[in-house]
């Protein structure tokens, strides 16, 4: 056995075909499950299947600025993943707002229609999980990705929970509990790539400034 049995391949490295194959293929999985969720949350009067939806969405978004961005330097990187740290807030922040909604109105969403699509989510989201988990030590924009689809995955198990405590207590309170927490994670989830892309964008800035600088003008030598 080869002792670099471990190490990645020469195209799954920044800007290789592997990586703009797995980008691909999770932005594809993601815009596909946005359209199933929103259409399931909105008829189910479901927070957290909203949230979960609106989530999709965000990393469908975010996986197109990886591929916009993935092999060039590593300053345009980092500020690409400032820009999706900055849009996993927002979407924490919103879902903050829709789970008072409904908790404000009582709503009750249906149990039956979280589950499956609870389910199916999970399914997708594993998918992801598994393309994406060779580059979960990768540069901001990378693990930013890698980071979204970790918390869908624990979001789309506590949909499935949400859906059970529904059922069991006939209240929907437990739909918003899980929406807090998918925002929590979200929160959390921004902080930890926000603080990575800023790490990169200083070190893109000392590394600039330490390179020798050419002057533009002309040397004058007097003819012997």
């Amino acid at each position: 056995m080869s002792c670099c049995s471990h190490c990645p391949s020469p195209d799954a490295g920044p800007g290789g075909p592997a990586q703009r194959r797995v980008l691909w293929a999770a932005l594809a999985i993601n815009a596909a499950m946005f359209v199933v969720e929103v259409a399931a949350g909105l008829a189910a009067g479901s927070a957290s299947l909203q949230a979960d939806a609106l989530d999709f969405l965000g990393d469908a978004a975010n996986y197109g600025v990886s591929l916009a961005v993935v092999g060039l330097a590593i300053g345009l990187r980092a500020r690409a993943a400032q820009l999706k740290g900055l849009t996993m807030a927002a979407f924490g922040l919103w879902v903050i707002g829709a789970a008072a909604w409904h908790g404000l109105h009582g709503t009750l969403p249906a149990a039956g229609t979280m589950g499956v699509v609870g389910a199916l989510a999970l399914a997708a989201n594993a998918a992801s999980f598994a393309l994406l988990w060779a580059y979960r030590d990768g540069d901001a924009n990378m693990r930013s990705a890698w980071i979204c689809t970790r918390n869908d995955v624990v979001g789309n198990v506590a949909v499935m929970l949400a859906a059970l405590g529904v059922f069991g207590t006939g209240t929907g309170w437990p739909d918003v509990i899980v929406a807090g927490i998918m925002a929590a994670l979200a929160l959390q989830g921004a902080a930890v790539v926000l603080r990575q892309a800023n790490a990169e964008l200083r070190a893109a800035k000392r590394d600039l400034s330490s390179r020798p600088r050419r002057s533009g003008r002309l040397e004058y030598r007097p003819k012997a």
